[in-house]
């Protein structure tokens, strides 16, 4: 009898893992998660470099996890189970105080992350008579660890911002986001729900580089405060599925002199008028009613008078942080050009040479700058 039992735990096991392996395969693979709010790992390419480098496995790892079949369901089970249990943290997101949620933060790479700072001054040796700014933003996580769970660990990205600061002063203007964040951590500068800053974080962002380069910048009495959306519940809620969490808001700044802005968008060779889509208040990814989402290269050409122009161009290099931030600029720059590393696959410095630019502001938050690699696509 007990062998028998065996048996059947046996075959049940292999069966359970020969249909999960058999929907796998049979299931379509999605390209983008709508709970995750990413793209999901593409087909891994078999290269001799990336076998030899280990880039394929870590590659064919994430494509299996990414695409099992109902990951989505079993992620939701995942954190009512860990909710039940009274636990905390849930896919790397930690619930804090006062409705927060919090992406876990350790300690960078430094042997990634000096590579990463390496091709910044390489970029700036590069292009010597060029004006580069590099605005480091940190996460809600870096200015609030006080709101964080009892005995959460995490390292402190004010430390990682100082160190940055300390490599790359003497080749970029650096602005660091602690220096005009830090005083403002009693207002709503973050979404409690997502990763980004709020439209008033960015507007402190956007009053710290006019201030930089030497510009008046517009008073927030100049700008007609919109609430747009009340319902919005950000990357961190998806990706933890923590039940009970009160949602955002999420505002914007019209100024109340309005000028015209064309936004062309590369990517789907597309031009639109308007700088906000507020087709996406209705989906999941309410962050992207900010210039539309992720683009590869945007272009942003507005008509100002010469007495409202303070630059003629600029080059953004940037991750989404810079979406919220952007329009803001426009009320100074008339022609703002906008390339995102992670899907811009172009040669900068001809880009740059093709469109006269001489002027470039790199801005990102902490934790993208220190994980993501692709700025080392920059001096290709």
């Amino acid at each position: 009898m007990k062998q028998k039992a065996e048996r059947l735990l046996v075959f049940s096991f292999v069966g359970t893992i020969l249909f999960f392996a058999l929907l796998f395969f049979i299931l379509p693979h999605q390209r983008f998660s709508e709970l995750e709010n990413r793209y999901l790992q593409a087909t891994p390419h078999v290269t001799w470099d990336n076998v030899v480098s280990k880039k394929y496995a870590e590659e064919a790892e994430r494509f299996v996890t990414d695409h099992f079949p109902f990951r989505d369901k079993w992620l939701g089970v995942k954190s009512i189970v860990e909710q039940s249990r009274l636990q905390q943290e849930n896919n790397n997101i930690y619930k804090g105080k006062d409705g927060y949620l919090f992406d876990k933060f350790t300690k960078p790479d430094e042997r990634q992350l000096q590579q990463d700072i390496d091709a910044v001054q390489q970029f700036a040796l590069n292009h010597p008579k060029v004006n580069m700014t590099f605005m480091l933003a940190p996460t809600s996580i870096g200015l609030y660890p006080e709101r964080l769970p009892w005995l959460a660990p995490v390292y402190p990205q004010k430390k990682v911002n100082q160190w940055i600061e300390k490599q790359l002063h003497n080749d970029v203007t650096f602005i660091n986001g602690f220096d005009f964040l830090a005083p403002h951590t009693n207002e709503a500068i973050y979404y409690r729900t997502d990763h980004h800053w709020t439209t008033y974080g960015a507007y402190l962002a956007y009053v710290a580089f006019a201030q930089q380069k030497g510009w008046q910048p517009l008073a927030q009495s100049d700008f007609k405060i919109e609430t747009v959306s009340d319902s919005f519940l950000g990357s961190y809620h998806t990706r933890s599925q923590f039940t009970g969490v009160a949602p955002d808001q999420i505002q914007a700044y019209i100024p109340r002199k309005q000028v015209e802005t064309e936004m062309y968008i590369a990517d789907s060779n597309e031009t639109f008028t308007t700088m906000y889509n507020k087709s996406f208040l209705t989906k999941k990814d309410q962050y992207s009613y900010f210039l539309g989402g992720v683009h590869a290269l945007m272009k942003l050409t507005t008509k100002l008078n010469p007495q409202q122009m303070d630059q003629q161009k600029l080059l953004i290099i940037k991750d989404s942080y810079a979406h919220n931030v952007i329009p803001f600029l426009t009320n100074h720059i008339a022609e703002i050009h906008v390339i995102d590393l992670r899907y811009y696959n172009g040669n900068i410095t001809e880009y740059m040479a093709e469109n006269g630019i001489e002027d470039v502001l790199f801005l990102f938050n902490t934790t993208t700058f220190v994980e993501d690699t692709a700025i080392l696509k920059i001096n290709k």
